[in-house]
């Protein structure tokens, strides 16, 4: 386990001095292995469950334990270094947890904290299961780059006695450092705003609103684990049939990722008719890469305010749809689907929406007239799509690596019609193949019905209306099976 040092001192007068040093972790989870912290075992092992308090890391570095080992105290050996603020805190305002924990022969390796409130005594917040969001959160983040810092500031407590505020001020003293730096240094801004009394209701609403929205965003670094290629592949091939082109564009994205663990300088555009399958593509790849997935709809976007959000002085503001989509994603790293991009420049007098996404697409940050931050956007991975790119602009075009989609040849149609659609619309309802056949005559019928169309939505609205007519015959009729031909087909669907 590696380690450095990191020793609070204190005068001969005061108290003792800290016990402990700290290693740093990127671990998700901890275990026995790879606990938490580890207290001093050497008096006594412990119980796998014990109870008690922490003391403050500042004034004596220990575990107080409940008087079933009659209040002995163990000095606490080492610490994960994202968890220092947290600890401390703990001992400051005196919370009662739980430890889980195993006697190894370097100390009482804890790996579980939990929170007891009982007999009126003090929690860690009014939230309930807080303290678990915490240390998630905290696992989630990486190790802090420096030592832990003693920030003598007035944060703990809150005047207002508001459970929203008291819940952000634990978190910004607790894991103050899982944000980036600009974001901290506004929250302890906007936490002063929203609980001072020199300004109006309407400042503090806005600024604890504001602060509710940003704490609630994990925010990850942009580095990125590589990605099994293989297993990437199979997940297209899952959810696209054909398209090797884009396939091979992809897969070839995620070795890059691989080699540099960071996103590509460029997003994806998928250019082609509607119905080709270019949204599909696009969940398929927040799959690969494992991140959270939002969209957002240029076609029904005509104001830049839309996306930026409002300014606070207005009493109806409100932040714009890029932050409420991190904000409903929970996450700064998401997949950004941008839907109908080529609709992206019809602004209405006030602005053109197509230029706001400039500052998205270039992953410099993007700020929020109403959060009044910006928000970094490294881990965001934009792909939009769009059926005629002509319509963009050069400045969007240049920001987006394209990837043209063709229409389906008849023959793939076919392929996708009896391999993938048919089986799929059976599946949901619960109806087994044998009992809707559908004829190669009948094929030949349904591809030439929507010949002139672009795309496969059509070819899925007739599975779903052959399998639809092939269930009520069964139930109906009391046949046991439907066999579509020709002639069944263009009378059903014409």
């Amino acid at each position: 386990m590696p380690v450095f040092d990191f020793k609070n001192t204190a005068d001969a007068s005061g108290p003792a001095a800290c016990t402990y040093t700290v290693f740093r972790s990127d671990e998700a989870f901890a275990s026995p292995e790879k606990p938490i912290l580890l207290l001093d075992n050497r008096i006594q092992p412990f119980s796998h469950h014990s109870c008690g308090i922490f003391t403050n890391p500042v004034k004596g570095t220990a575990f107080v334990f409940d008087k079933e080992y009659g209040n002995i105290s163990a000095d606490i050996l080492q610490i994960d270094a994202r968890f220092v603020s947290l600890l401390r805190w703990l001992g400051e305002n005196h919370i009662h947890v739980r430890l889980s924990g195993q006697n190894r022969e370097e100390g009482y390796a804890v790996y579980k904290i939990r929170e007891i409130a009982f007999g009126g005594g003090t929690k860690l917040s009014a939230e309930d299961g807080f303290l678990q969001f915490m240390i998630e959160r905290l696992f989630a983040s990486c190790a802090p780059t420096d030592e832990p810092e003693d920030e003598d500031q007035d944060e703990t407590g809150d005047s207002m006695k508001l459970t929203s505020l008291q819940s952000i001020t634990d978190f910004i003293t607790c894991a103050g450092r899982t944000l980036p730096d600009n974001i901290r240094l506004w929250a302890r801004r906007n936490l002063a705003v929203a609980r001072s009394h020199e300004v109006t209701p309407e400042e503090r609403r806005h600024a604890q609103r504001a602060l509710s929205i940003m704490m609630n965003i994990q925010w990850k670094n942009n580095y990125f684990e590589s990605i099994d290629p293989q297993e990437a592949r199979r997940i297209l091939d899952e959810e696209l049939y054909g398209m090797e082109q884009v396939k091979q564009r992809i897969i070839e994205t995620v070795i890059q990722i691989n080699r540099t663990h960071t996103l590509p300088a460029y997003g994806i555009l998928l250019a082609g008719p509607a119905g080709t399958g270019k949204s599909q593509v696009a969940y398929a790849v927040a799959r690969i890469l494992k991140l959270p997935w939002t969209t957002l709809d240029m076609s029904s976007i005509n104001d830049p305010e839309q996306l930026t959000g409002s300014s606070r002085i207005y009493a109806n503001a409100k932040p714009g749809i890029i932050m409420e989509a991190f904000s409903m994603a929970g996450a700064s790293n998401l997949v950004f689907i941008i839907n109908e991009l080529d609709k992206a420049a019809s602004g209405k007098g006030n602005g053109n929406p197509a230029d706001v996404l400039l500052t998205l697409l270039d992953n410099l940050g993007f700020t929020d007239n109403y959060m009044e931050c910006m928000v970094p956007t490294a881990g965001v991975y934009p792909i939009a799509t769009a059926n005629d790119k002509s319509l963009i602009s050069a400045p969007l075009m240049s920001r987006f690596a394209v990837i043209d989609i063709p229409d389906y040849t008849a023959d793939e149609k076919k392929i996708i019609f009896s391999r993938y659609a048919l089986p799929k619309v059976l599946k949901r309802m619960n109806m087994r193949q044998e009992e809707c056949v559908v004829s190669e005559e009948a094929l030949d019928a349904v591809i030439k019905t929507y010949a002139d169309t672009s795309g496969i939505r059509d070819l899925e609205q007739a599975a779903e209306h052959l399998a639809a007519n092939a269930l009520y015959q069964i139930e109906v009729n009391h046949v046991p099976r439907v066999i579509f031909d020709g002639e069944m087909v263009k009378k059903l669907l014409g």
